[in-house]
């Protein structure tokens, strides 16, 4: 367990769940992505052409990179496809996360017991 002292932690999980926004956001090519995508649904031409547009050098596979990135947290996902000329099907992606809010004090506490439980411990190991 990760800085807790060895005690379970219901709030790894809640904290994992921020952990995976963190780490999908913090490219900001990625927050240009969510720009672009708004509120609509956009297909991964017109995001390419876009970030070209705004002066955004970037190939078009790290442009995949970065929307599975954003797909794998959440926070875009495919809405359908494009069927345009005889390749393939070009992806359309929406936004699926629109808001991420954390409360300090209410969505990461700490319960009662795993309080008394860090005590506890800090107690005896001043005992020692």
């Amino acid at each position: 367990m990760c800085c807790n002292g060895g005690f379970p932690n219901s709030n790894i999980d809640k904290a994992n769940v921020f952990q995976k926004y963190f780490k999908a956001l913090h490219c900001p090519i990625r927050w240009n992505i969510i720009a672009i995508i708004g509120h609509g649904t956009k297909g991964t031409n017109e995001i390419y052409d876009a970030l070209m547009s705004q002066g955004e050098t970037i190939a078009r596979s790290s442009l995949y990179y970065h929307l599975g990135e954003l797909r794998d947290s959440g926070i875009i996902d495919v809405s359908g496809y494009r069927e345009e000329g005889g390749g393939a099907p070009e992806k359309l992606w929406k936004l699926e996360t629109h808001e991420i809010k954390i409360n300090l004090i209410e969505d990461i506490k700490y319960e009662e017991s795993e309080q008394d439980n860090t005590q506890t411990a800090s107690k005896k190991g001043e005992n020692k």
